[in-house]
């Protein structure tokens, strides 16, 4: 069993009202030294495969075909031992 963590964010060349949001948030509290705020998704998805490169495999698959856009968002895959 591996356990993958995905982390999904826009590209940086497209807009993040989100994180702008968020910035603004975070200055109204006080927080003035923070410059940009860029929001995405983490998933953490555990997978039964025979070995940690069918499962990288199977979860890049994953992010292609539904759990990313690919065309604002780029994502990132860590595969491990679950525990």
């Amino acid at each position: 069993m591996f356990l993958a963590r995905v982390y999904v964010t826009l590209k940086p060349t497209v807009n993040d009202p989100q994180g702008l949001t968020i910035k603004g948030g975070l200055h109204s509290l006080g927080f003035d030294s923070v410059q940009s705020v860029r929001a995405g998704k983490y998933m953490e998805i555990r997978v039964n495969a025979p070995n940690k490169a069918d499962a990288e495999a199977a979860v890049t698959e994953m992010c292609k075909k539904l759990l990313a856009n690919p065309v604002i968002e780029e994502f990132r895959v860590e595969v491990g031992e679950a525990s």
